[in-house]
């Protein structure tokens, strides 16, 4: 290997879109951790293990009865609340749920570490890929546009940003919570004028798993837009220093 190589990967890109490293924010890391565990995790890029930790915490929160238990608590029926949790899995997913948290801020620290270090090398940046089941490249895309379809309808953003993969796994998911928590038919009802009908009809355990869906959703969306863009600047930028550089144009950086 050329010792002048970078000894760091910046960025990879597969089938599943472009996997990269880029400075995250630990607090925004640990925030979206805490609100739904894993997403923390696909912030980071490290998408199989925010994949398992999400599927974690709907199926653990599913059996300790954790939504049902808020729900009550929100509405100052305690005593019910209390009743609802189921405490034999209710302690199992404590225990994840801040050991996700503790783990989501500890990898931001370190790739923030390893991304500085990559971007002293001015580690190579792929452009795109030719692929036998997808094609995928860098282009400018809208963090506004990311966002807003993200917030209509979850995993729609990833697609626009081209990851596909996490893209049909968001929209599954918000598929399922739509369907048990009998959202679009309580919405159905509302715009009838139907208000009664329209609460009676919410299944409340699912209903409290969207707004963090959404909202995390259209988060990652806003922010992988951003970040594609910067890549495909920095990219734009070794390329035309690896062409030119020996000429007597200077190529500025940002």
């Amino acid at each position: 290997m050329d010792s002048s190589s970078p000894r760091r990967v910046m960025s990879v890109m597969t089938t599943g879109g472009a996997t990269y490293l880029k400075y995250k924010n630990p607090l925004m890391v640990v925030w979206w951790s805490a609100a739904f565990p894993g997403f923390g995790h696909l912030f980071l890029n490290q998408y199989i293990r925010g994949v398992l930790l999400t599927l974690a915490e709907v199926i653990l929160n599913t059996l300790a009865h954790i939504n049902q238990s808020l729900m009550y608590s929100f509405s100052g029926r305690f005593q019910l609340a209390k009743n609802t949790l189921e405490i034999r899995w209710a302690v199992a997913y404590m225990l994840i749920y801040m050991l996700t948290v503790w783990d989501s801020y500890l990898n931001a620290r370190s790739l923030n570490k390893l991304y500085r270090l990559a971007s002293l090398e001015n580690a190579k940046i792929s452009s795109g890929g030719v692929f036998k089941r997808e094609i995928q490249f860098l282009d400018r895309r809208s963090r506004a546009a990311a966002a807003f379809v993200s917030l209509f309808f979850p995993g729609m953003g990833q697609l626009y940003n081209q990851r596909v993969g996490l893209a049909f796994y968001g929209m599954f998911w918000w598929g399922i919570y739509s369907y048990f928590s009998y959202a679009p038919v309580a919405i159905h009802h509302l715009l009838t004028g139907d208000l009664a009908g329209s609460t009676s009809v919410l299944r409340c355990h699912w209903l409290l798993f969207m707004p963090s869906v959404a909202g995390g959703a259209a988060y990652h969306a806003f922010e992988t837009a951003g970040e594609r863009n910067y890549l495909l600047r920095v990219e734009q930028r070794q390329y035309l220093q690896e062409r030119y550089g020996d000429t007597d144009i200077r190529i500025l950086q940002r």
